[in-house]
């Protein structure tokens, strides 16, 4: 336990505590639709770092106190940075409601080696759709669901949310609104006339899923028993462990719903769009989390790089 206390004060009267602002923090997520599951994840971290540090007044954090945590960690550098990470999304939402008066944990950076991750190619989508039966539910399901996200590059949990009144098939539109993404915006994504025309026939087939189970939502993505497929304590849903169980019985590689996603940003760019528009597309707020999608390993930066000299 490292014991980080403020000197030359006491504490025992002064200030908000901790424990009361996170209270607040954490109200505040729920009310703003943050996910259950990462409101679990933050809780978890915090609680760690003021455990460790032994502070019980928001005053009392400081660079040092972030340091010492950081220190005393038995963990690996990417682990620490994802605790970083929370802790400073935490201390955000202490600056913004005005607990602390400047964010003095910006200048707080651990350096990784970070692997790229490779995006799923559409070579990749061609042999994981000749080798799934879609001649079962289940099987057009999933095939119907992994053109979908390669075509909208949309995430996993808004594929459970979707609803037959977010497609506009006279248009050939998805209309996402807040309720399905994650920054909670409205959101306008194109689709082809295929993918419009399998969605149609998937809705088909749903409705005679539900009308046999006695179900009555208005999911695009239903499990076999006609019920939704997101649950409140996971961010995985049916699809996504289909996804895992195609990737291990054919043995293909990047086959899972953040590949998708990755592949799908990485053939914008290939295509000569721009990061901005990229980023809008995915639904990212920063263009820092958008260029870590389609971080280039070395041999495409020398290879992009000699065609502009």
């Amino acid at each position: 336990m490292v014991s980080i206390s403020a000197s030359g004060k006491d504490k025992e009267n002064e200030g908000l505590t901790i424990v009361d602002a996170l209270e607040t923090v954490y109200q505040q997520m729920r009310i703003s639709g943050n996910r259950p599951r990462t409101i679990e994840s933050y809780k978890y971290i915090f609680n760690q770092f003021v455990d460790m540090t032994v502070l019980k007044y928001v005053e009392e954090i400081t660079v040092d106190s972030i340091y010492h945590y950081l220190d005393a960690l038995k963990v690996s550098a990417s682990t620490k940075l994802i605790r970083l990470k929370s802790i400073k999304a935490v201390l955000s939402k202490f600056f913004d409601n005005g607990w602390i008066k400047e964010k003095f944990w910006n200048n707080i950076h651990i350096k990784i080696d970070k692997e790229v991750k490779k995006g799923t190619k559409e070579s990749d989508i061609e042999k994981l759709l000749a080798v799934i039966d879609q001649s079962t539910f289940i099987g057009f399901r999933d095939a119907a669901a992994i053109r979908l996200m390669y075509t909208t590059g949309i995430r996993i949990r808004t594929l459970g949310e979707l609803r037959e009144r977010h497609i506009d098939f006279e248009n050939l539109h998805l209309n996402l609104d807040g309720s399905t993404l994650k920054n909670h915006k409205y959101l306008k994504l194109p689709i082809d006339e295929e993918v419009a025309a399998i969605l149609t026939l998937l809705i088909k087939l749903n409705e005679g899923i539900r009308n046999h189970y006695g179900t009555g939502n208005k999911n695009v993505f239903i499990t076999q028993n006609g019920l939704p497929m997101n649950s409140s304590k996971s961010s995985n849903c049916a699809i996504s462990k289909q996804l895992n169980k195609y990737s291990k019985r054919f043995n293909l590689k990047n086959i899972n719903a953040h590949a998708i996603r990755r592949g799908y940003a990485k053939n914008l760019l290939e295509k000569g769009a721009s990061v901005a528009l990229i980023s809008k597309a995915l639904g990212h707020s920063d263009l820092a989390v958008t260029t870590q999608y389609l971080d280039l390993d070395v041999e495409e930066v020398a290879t992009d790089l000699r065609n502009y000299l």
